[in-house]
Parts: C-alpha cells; structure tokens; sequence
C-alpha cells in the first residue's frame, strides 16, 4: 500500500495535469469497496478536502456502491409518479383527450425517463419500480381499471412493453 503523503503528491499531480481551473469543491469522491462503502475518504487536493458523496451522480446516473442502481430507479419512479399524474389530470379534463393524446404524452413524458440509460440498469433487481409506474401509465392511456391484466395492458394502450422498449434500446446501443 503507498503511503499517504505519496498518494497526497500523487492526487496533487494528477489535479494538475487533468484538472486545471477545476474548483476542488465542486468535485465528490466515493468508496467502491463494500466493507468501507459508508466510510468517507480523507482525500486533499490543491490543500482543499473533497467532500465524500454516497450517492454520486454521472451522466445523470446515480450510482451506488453495489451498484444495483436502487437509489436512482426510486428517484425516476418518483418522477414518473408525478408525470403520470399530470397525464391523469389531463385525462380527467373536460378537454376531450383522447387515447392517442394520453399515449403521445405518455411516451413523451414517461417513457422518455425510462429509456435514459436503460442499457445500464436494465439488469437491475430494482426495475419493478419503474414498471410499476409504467402500467399505471398504461392504464391511464387505456382507460383500464386495476384489474386488467398486465399482459393486456400493451396492446390495449398501443404502447410497446417496457421490457421490449428496453431490449431494443440496448441492441441499438450495441
């Protein structure tokens, strides 16, 4: 293991050659490992401590030590909860949205937070979450009470399943 005033020197060198006019305190550091995951980092640069970050965001990705990517799912099923009830106000107006007007707003507003990096969390245990607002955006389209079946809901609402939207976008990415 290097000792700490080499990797102090080291973390400096590196400040500037690739970071040159960065503000350290704009800058976050966080822990891969799983047994110190919540332990924060002691890391200086330029003489300025960079603050520990748990949750570090990335291209708009929030990542996590395990990352089962649990954290970021829970924050875009809460924004799609709060999309879907935009589309279930304009659904209960006396504005005569139709079907397509629900679906294109729905595509528009829901499945467009789905599909940002799907390729990266597509695998995750947590997608359950996202689904769950996906079949409530289904069932606002078709007009669907709960009871409908879930394998109906696509076809009824005209929308590609989430899982096929999500493979497609992989293979595309691919």
């Amino acid at each position: 293991m290097p000792e700490p005033s080499n990797c102090s020197s080291n973390v400096n060198k590196f400040a500037q050659s690739d970071y040159r006019g960065r503000n350290p305190a704009s800058l976050s550091i966080f822990h891969l490992h799983n047994n110190r995951s919540l332990h924060e980092l002691n890391v200086h640069m330029n003489g300025q401590r960079l603050k520990h970050d748990p949750y570090p965001v990335y291209l708009g990705v929030t990542l996590d030590w395990t990352l089962s990517y649990r954290e970021y799912l829970s924050r875009s099923a809460a924004k799609l909860q709060s999309r879907n009830n935009l589309i279930a106000k304009l659904a209960g107006t006396s504005w005569d949205a139709s079907a397509s007007t629900l679906r294109t707003s729905a595509l528009a507003l829901c499945y467009s937070v789905t599909e940002y990096c799907c390729p990266v969390w597509a695998r995750s245990s947590y997608t359950n979450l996202i689904y769950t607002q996906l079949h409530s955006s289904m069932r606002l389209i078709s007009g669907c009470l709960q009871p409908t079946q879930l394998s109906c809901l696509p076809v009824l609402s005209n929308v590609v399943p989430p899982a096929l939207r999500r493979k497609a976008a992989t293979d595309n990415m691919l």
